[in-house]
């Protein structure tokens, strides 16, 4: 698997590349602006980009956009941004085009080794990762829950861990309950929230979106 790596303190970026080739992926690139990932992103195509959400020249969210601009010309590319705080609207945006293969980290989780690497995979293969810490201070957010009033308890506990992008098996061992339940209450989500039967992993995304918008 082809990486693109994008993080302008110099120690961090050495680590997260060591880490990545341990694990037997292939870093194509490792750049510290937002030009060069811009650069790097369109050229080398990598089955997934891992970005720091601030790099010169303005050290705002100049990985994000980076990001986003080479997203929009290369539809579909995953890319898993790293961020040093919460920050809803850049997973927001992120997930805007409703492809998938988006994912949406602390820093922090990076130490977490086993969690940082299977994100990545997850990313690649299209799906979402969204940072639990980000999932729970969406669900302690009073503008949030409002906004979700129709979905039940524990809908909204199966919504949380979609937006983490768990499998209904994974969220099943999580929760207690069976696959088969899981299945139920996320066609459930699917119909409360409006979204019309199509393929299932974009219904997913779509439905984290909602989630989003709070």
């Amino acid at each position: 698997m082809r990486i693109v790596v994008a993080e302008d303190l110099m120690l961090l970026r050495d680590g997260i590349v060591r880490m990545l080739e341990a694990y037997g992926f292939d870093v194509v690139a490792a750049v510290d602006n937002g030009p060069d990932l811009v650069k790097e992103l369109v050229g080398q195509r990598p089955d997934v980009a891992v970005v720091d959400v601030r790099l010169p020249p303005t050290y705002t969210d100049e990985g994000l956009r980076a990001a986003l601009t080479a997203r929009a010309e290369i539809p579909g590319l995953p890319v898993l941004v790293l961020s040093q705080y919460v920050e809803r609207l850049y997973a927001r945006e992120l997930l805007a085009d409703g492809a998938g293969g988006i994912g949406y980290l602390l820093k922090d989780r990076v130490s977490d080794i086993d969690e940082f690497i299977d994100a990545v995979r997850r990313v690649a293969a299209g799906g979402t990762a969204l940072d639990p810490t980000v999932v729970a201070k969406l669900m302690d957010s009073r503008e949030h829950i409002v906004s979700l009033t129709q979905l039940t308890a524990r809908e909204r506990e199966v919504l949380g861990h979609m937006a983490q992008g768990r499998s209904n098996a994974a969220i099943g061992t999580a929760l207690f309950i069976t696959e088969k339940a899981v299945a139920k209450h996320t066609n459930n989500i699917f119909a409360k929230l409006g979204l019309q039967s199509s393929e299932d992993d974009n219904r997913r995304v779509l439905a984290v979106l909602r989630y989003l918008d709070g």
